[in-house]
């Protein structure tokens, strides 16, 4: 399995340091020339490699981290994003809502990536928080999941515990999605909630 995180602003290296945690290989790229934040990504550990777009949306799941209004120009770097798993960790948060074209947010998304499985997770909680070691008070910090597609919600929950984080899921994007999401001027009520799990 291949990884990919579109974006390397503060969230996207909050993830890259997550992969890079655990020494799972992960390449970043944003719409720039690699060799641009290559130092940044280096700094974060050998397993993280800065990339083409062209390259990183060849990895089997992809971590969208980019402002919500540039998720339409990420979907056009594929025709098809068929056999794709892509983790939406945007927040529409200021975005009107009657642009958004219904209620969820990450609807939206999984519609322009056409042809792929989309599960929104990873973005109700600061980059600063999720950039931390999510082993806390022996316990390990949540992340909400939510999917139309139940493998797939499976699989990136496999994944956030192998990246030491407790997956919780939500259900689908119209139920759950709406607690993890930002739209116009309000948040949905698990955004911002930074909660630990004990087994």
């Amino acid at each position: 399995m291949s990884y990919a995180i579109i974006g390397f602003g503060k969230i996207g290296q909050a993830l890259a340091k997550a992969f890079a945690r655990k020494g799972i290989d992960v390449s970043v790229a944003t719409t720039r020339d690699p060799a641009s934040f290559a130092a940044e990504a280096a700094a974060i550990g050998p397993h993280v490699v800065a990339t083409t777009l062209a390259e990183a949306v060849k990895a089997d799941v992809i971590f969208l981290a980019v402002r919500f209004e540039a998720y339409p120009n990420v979907a056009k770097a594929l025709p098809d994003w068929q056999g794709k798993t892509i983790v939406d960790v945007t927040n529409a948060y200021g975005v009107p809502v009657e642009t958004l074209g219904g209620p969820s947010s990450a609807k939206a998304v999984a519609q322009a990536f056409a042809g792929g499985r989309l599960v929104k997770g990873f973005n109700h909680l600061g980059a600063s928080v999720l950039a931390q070691d999510p082993a806390v008070h022996g316990g390990r910090r949540v992340v909400f999941l939510s999917s139309d597609d139940d493998a797939a919600a499976t699989e990136i929950g496999a994944l956030a515990e192998a990246l030491g984080f407790a997956p919780i899921k939500l259900g689908g994007l119209s139920e759950g999605g709406l607690l993890v999401q930002g739209r116009g001027d309000t948040w949905g009520q698990l955004i911002f909630k930074d909660l630990v799990k004990f087994d």
